[in-house]
């Protein structure tokens, strides 16, 4: 049985990659932040497919702690899957907040740096030497980090996504002797919990972001999740180095 371990599996983009991922046959190791009744919710929708899953906590901001994690990972792999290696990464885990230009301040800026952009980049080089060769990566990205998606009040946080979608072609460039593939998926507006949950707070704001979509809605976390799992299936053996905007044609 192939393995996936999806950060920030606990709602929303990821919650989905790690049940679609799971609905392909794959175990999953998901990780969360404060939501760990997420996180079980999501463990107990792959299990009552007949899956297999473990959620494990993890802070993608402390990289300190990522030696630790490794460790529970190799736990778990050996404990539920009789493996010491892995096959799938899917880099998910973050948070997301408006701030314009000028009211940005460099501890919201080195927040967004920790954990949108060095995060995954030293998580997935303490997790490669357990990657099996001919495994999967993908980044979740931002079409706030593209032209399509520019909208006011994102410098920072679009930096850093654009960063990862950087960061993604050299991972697919030097992990590709092994048959590592590695991708980034880049969503627009996505109903999720980012921001504070705020399309829930906001909802004002929905139709208003539809109309700038072609396909006329805004995305929902299976849109999403469901390109992740055919990115790291067979689906996706011939696709590496590519940024994939999935956001039913947001700006055109």
């Amino acid at each position: 049985m192939k393995v996936a371990i999806v950060t920030g599996g606990s709602s929303g983009i990821g919650q989905s990659a790690a049940i679609q991922i799971a609905a392909r046959g794959a175990g999953v190791i998901l990780t969360y932040g404060a939501n760990r009744q997420g996180a079980l919710d999501t463990v107990a929708a792959i299990e009552k497919e007949g899956g297999t899953a473990a959620a494990l906590p993890l802070d993608v901001g402390d990289t300190g702690s990522f030696p630790a994690f490794r460790e529970r990972v190799i736990d778990a792999l050996n404990g539920l899957w009789q493996r010491d290696t892995f096959d799938f990464l899917v880099n998910n885990a973050g948070f997301a907040q408006m701030a314009m230009f000028e009211d940005t301040t460099e501890e919201l800026f080195d927040r967004f740096s920790r954990v949108l952009l060095k995060g995954p980049y030293f998580l997935t080089q303490q997790l490669l030497p357990l990657m099996a060769d001919g495994g999967a990566v993908v980044n979740v990205s931002s079409n706030s980090a593209m032209a399509s998606g520019l909208e006011a009040g994102y410098s920072a946080y679009a930096t850093m996504k654009g960063g990862l979608i950087v960061l993604t072609r050299y991972m697919a460039k030097e992990f590709s002797p092994r048959g590592i593939r590695v991708n980034a998926v880049s969503p627009g507006s996505t109903r999720t919990r980012l921001a504070d949950n705020a399309f829930e707070r906001f909802p004002e704001v929905i139709p208003a972001l539809a109309a700038k979509t072609a396909l006329g809605r805004v995305g929902e976390p299976d849109d999403i999740g469901m390109v992740i799992a055919a990115l790291v299936s067979e689906e996706g053996r011939w696709i590496t180095a590519q940024n994939i905007e999935v956001a039913g044609g947001y700006g055109l």
